[in-house]
């Protein structure tokens, strides 16, 4: 079962917000007044009484004490909601749990969202109330692709209105061909992988696509979403497909992505931890292109 985070956050932060508001209109003005209360009680105390001064400052304590739901809302709320700012408008962390995306991701890679590059959305909803910018070509991006409540990340290779094709993993956009410099083969990770199954080997190319180039890897054996294919990317979608290209579900599979399902950009690990039984690294810390 997914578990809806953001929607949680802003649950905790409405609770813990409103408690601290009701205690601030009501509460608080009550346990004033019984303050109130003790001090004129003790009013006819002598000063030099010791004694009394400790049974005053109990007194006082007690009626100003602040109930236990109140003290532990005043105390999270500020924390929860710096917390929903900065996932929702600043920047999100995600880890890496597939193959999708090697060589530039790794299985175990924590990286980093830009949540504003291409506009602010509001929590829950992520309706836009704020344009900056648009994806570009050779983005790395996380969304939501279509019919799904779970995030993925992909690289954005079709823009409003491009023509995708693909044959034999050579990519074409627009009845150009995109240059892959082959850089040399690469051993399979494991035997379960498509290219080992197929007989293929892996190859391992820089790919240019929009204003740099990537990596890329691909089979000699191309599967089945390599083979052949065409699409037309509607207005306000995007194209989206992962770097290793023989081990990806990606807008070949499930169409293209629509522009109110974008999270935002990729642009940092800043953290590698593959598995709970393994040690964190920072070997792999950096941008992303």
């Amino acid at each position: 079962m997914d578990i809806n985070f953001p929607l949680i956050l802003v649950i905790l932060v409405f609770v813990t917000g409103a408690i601290a508001l009701f205690d601030w209109l009501f509460l608080a003005k009550q346990r004033r007044e019984a303050a109130a209360v003790v001090d004129k009680q003790f009013a006819g105390a002598e000063a030099g009484d010791e004694k009394q001064q400790k049974a005053r400052e109990a007194a006082r304590a007690t009626a100003l004490r602040e109930p236990a739901p109140v003290e532990y809302a005043k105390s999270f709320f500020p924390v929860l909601a710096i917390v929903l700012v900065l996932r929702s408008f600043i920047v999100e962390p995600f880890q890496i749990p597939s193959e999708s995306m090697v060589p530039t991701l790794e299985v175990g890679d924590f990286i980093l969202v830009n949540k504003f590059t291409y506009g602010l959305r509001l929590p829950v909803v992520r309706t836009k109330f704020i344009d900056v910018s648009d994806p570009e070509r050779g983005d790395v991006m996380v969304f939501f692709p279509p019919g799904e409540s779970r995030y993925f990340i992909k690289r954005v290779v079709g823009l409003p209105g491009d023509e995708i094709s693909i044959f034999n993993n050579q990519l074409t956009i627009n009845g150009e061909l995109v240059d892959q410099k082959l850089l040399g083969e690469e051993p399979a990770r494991n035997r379960g992988e498509f290219c080992s199954r197929a007989g293929g080997k892996y190859l391992l190319a820089e790919e240019e696509l929009g204003q740099g180039g990537h990596l890329m890897r691909k089979c000699t054996v191309a599967g089945s979403l390599g083979r052949e294919g065409f699409w037309i990317v509607p207005e306000g979608h995007y194209f989206m497909m992962g770097d290793n290209r023989d081990n990806s579900s990606d807008s070949r599979d499930w169409g293209s992505v629509p522009e109110d399902r974008i999270v935002g950009k990729a642009f940092a690990i800043w953290m590698h931890w593959e598995s709970l039984f393994s040690l964190p690294s920072f070997h792999r810390v950096g941008g992303i292109e």
